[in-house]
């Protein structure tokens, strides 16, 4: 939005934002420099955000470095998601206790907390758009997906410094936000600091920003904002050609590249985990050793591990080879069919926390004619 639905927050303006939030009861979540990353964790103020920080990026790298400036979102993402809050690593879906002879189950309450996040990049808000095909639409919807998704109000920031893995702009998942947001943000950094322009994507976030110090942006303003995602579009790590992709994975299937990843692929799984759209589970049931109590949890599992493909008799995908197609053609090939998108939003989080440095871009590149392994 631009012109008169653009506004401008300064940093106070952010602080009230966030105090705003807290006061209407959200846990407000977003990114702080700890451990050497950025994570996203509770925030309490702008103190908290990861001002003057950066991360550099690269195929099994990864490093934290300071700016130049004192920039609180010049950073591209690091290894948390936002779907491990939509989407927890570990769920209690049922609960049961011995009656007697006979048992009672309690089935696990629809979760009420209220989160705001703040610092969504544009390529996460595809990713929790993905999760609500995936969670949300068709026959079998998760309730308690949809519970945490009701009560989530996205606070989007435009991106200004994308990483050395990303390739946002080739997937048209960035670096601009165009919807899926309720206010989305764009750092415009000074030598004294910053400030945001801000607009507002739903009632809520319209309401929230009316609540806000703010002022109307001008053509000055609306020209640095629309310069910060132009520069980060010509900036981007990585390119990653998109043309006739489901068709090149569907016919190469029995292609001697799979074996040429397999020999440098651990099968740690970590592409799965750190990735904002693998969303594959496994159930466990657990019970007392008196035999009095037992409950069912869900829990994340991949793709990559031997296990998952199990059913009687033994594994289905036991090799390496197998494991590492079963995971791109599904991402980047047969999401189409189930979902009418790629289940790639081009964060390349997989690329970088890969310990082997494994670059689907490249892995897809040598699939093509004239590629080489």
């Amino acid at each position: 939005m631009k012109g008169k639905d653009l506004q401008v927050i300064e940093r106070d303006g952010l602080e009230a934002l966030i105090r705003v939030l807290a006061g209407d009861g959200y846990a407000v979540l977003g990114p702080t420099a700890r451990d050497g990353t950025i994570v996203y964790d509770q925030l309490h103020s702008v103190a908290d955000l990861p001002e003057g920080w950066t991360d550099e990026q690269e195929g099994g790298r990864y490093r934290l470095k300071r700016r130049d400036d004192r920039a609180l979102f010049g950073y591209a993402v690091g290894p948390h998601s936002w779907k491990s809050w939509l989407h927890p690593p570990a769920t209690r879906l049922w609960s049961a206790r011995r009656r007697g002879t006979s048992f009672e189950a309690t089935p696990e309450p629809a979760p009420s907390a209220r989160y705001a996040f703040i610092g969504v990049r544009p390529c996460e808000l595809r990713a929790i758009r993905i999760h609500d095909r995936v969670f949300q639409e068709g026959a079998f919807a998760d309730p308690g997906f949809r519970a945490r998704r009701q009560n989530t109000l996205l606070v989007a920031v435009n991106c200004g410094a994308p990483g050395g893995t990303c390739f946002c702009a080739s997937m048209g998942t960035g670096p601009a936000a165009d919807a899926g947001f309720d206010l989305a943000l764009t750092e415009i950094v000074s030598d004294g600091g910053s400030h945001f322009t801000i607009t507002a994507g739903s009632e809520q976030g319209a309401a929230l920003l009316e609540r806000l110090p703010r002022r109307p942006a001008t053509p000055a303003d609306t020209a640095a904002a629309d310069a910060v995602v132009r520069q980060a579009a010509s900036r981007m790590g990585r390119t990653f050609d998109t043309t006739g992709l489901r068709e090149l994975l569907a016919g190469s299937v029995e292609h001697p590249h799979w074996d040429a990843v397999a020999r440098r692929c651990l099968a740690c799984g970590n592409c799965t985990m750190v990735c904002p759209t693998c969303f594959c589970t496994r159930i466990e049931d657990a019970t007392s050793l008196d035999g009095a109590t037992a409950e069912r949890w869900r829990r994340w599992d991949s793709c990559f591990t031997l296990g998952f493909s199990y059913v009687h008799g033994g594994s289905v995908r036991r090799s390496g080879a197998s494991r590492y197609r079963q995971w791109l053609t599904h991402k980047l090939g047969t999401w189409f069919d189930q979902f009418g998108s790629s289940g790639c939003v081009g964060c390349g989080r997989c690329i970088t926390w890969c310990p082997v440095a494994i670059d689907l871009t490249a892995e897809v590149a040598a699939l093509r004619p004239g590629g080489t392994s």
